[in-house]
């Protein structure tokens, strides 16, 4: 039995998130459905994570095990062949067997894009807001978040998850042409938690909140304590890192940013 890394991308707008759910389309659900047609067999596959509705990846990893040994190139084109034009695989990497691709991941990298300027071609991939925003106060209360700290007050309420702690290794907003870019990074992120961040900043940067409130809002705990979510149009799961002993095959070509 041979266990496969598949790393691919998907346009989030048409799907209710990542994970199989009922009477509503996944691209979890498009992805083991296609596999089961490649395999002529039930595939089951564990994703890196799980997106919300209408959240992108630029690079999303799931695995899954197989007694077939397959050859990057053919795997590629035959399942593409089988996906709807919304998601695109485009590697395949060889992984010991119990290399897991959520609980294995070390960190993982977002993006979130504002565009200022209405544009009919950014509909559903950004968020678009025109009031103007102090970039570099947004800046300086991205920094209250980065380390080890809980983010209860960034989080969807009544999740299952067995602690609120992050480690933020990066937060910070780029502005480019008419867009404005926040990338974020860290070891994991609870349900909304991103969206809510931005939102938070926004407040921050449109005056409605100082720099120094992030810092009493991580200490607060308390969801209603943070700005509102901004729309899921705007987020991107862009970077997925893992330790490079799990893989069995080369780095030669694997995509790298």
């Amino acid at each position: 039995m041979k266990r496969y890394f598949v790393y691919l991308m998907f346009d989030g707008t048409p799907f209710h998130g990542w994970q199989v759910q009922p009477n509503a389309n996944s691209v979890q659900e498009e992805i083991e459905q296609a596999l089961q047609t490649l395999e002529q067999r039930k595939v089951e596959i564990v994703g890196a994570g799980r997106t919300d509705t209408g959240v992108h990846a630029e690079e999303m990893v799931f695995h899954f095990d197989t007694d077939q040994k397959w050859d990057k190139r053919t795997f590629i084109h035959r399942l593409n062949s089988l996906l709807p034009k919304t998601i695109a695989v485009f590697d395949l990497r060889e992984v010991k067997a119990d290399f897991h691709a959520r609980f294995d991941a070390t960190s993982r990298t977002y993006r979130y894009i504002i565009c200022r300027k209405k544009n009919p071609f950014w509909l559903n991939r950004a968020y678009f807001f025109n009031r103007d925003l102090n970039v570099d106060k947004m800046n300086r209360a991205a920094t209250y978040l980065v380390g080890k700290k809980d983010f209860t007050s960034f989080s969807k309420v009544h999740t299952q998850t067995f602690t609120n702690v992050c480690e933020l290794t990066h937060a910070e907003w780029k502005e480019e042409g008419d867009f404005l870019i926040f990338e974020i990074r860290a070891n994991r992120f609870l349900r909304n938690m991103v969206r809510a961040v931005v939102g938070t900043l926004i407040e921050v940067g449109i005056g409605k909140r100082r720099v120094e409130d992030v810092s009493a809002i991580l200490a607060a705990k308390n969801r209603s304590d943070a700005g509102a979510s901004v729309p899921a149009s705007g987020l991107y799961l862009c970077k997925i890192e893992y330790p490079e002993e799990g893989f069995i095959q080369d780095l030669q070509n694997h995509k790298t940013s």
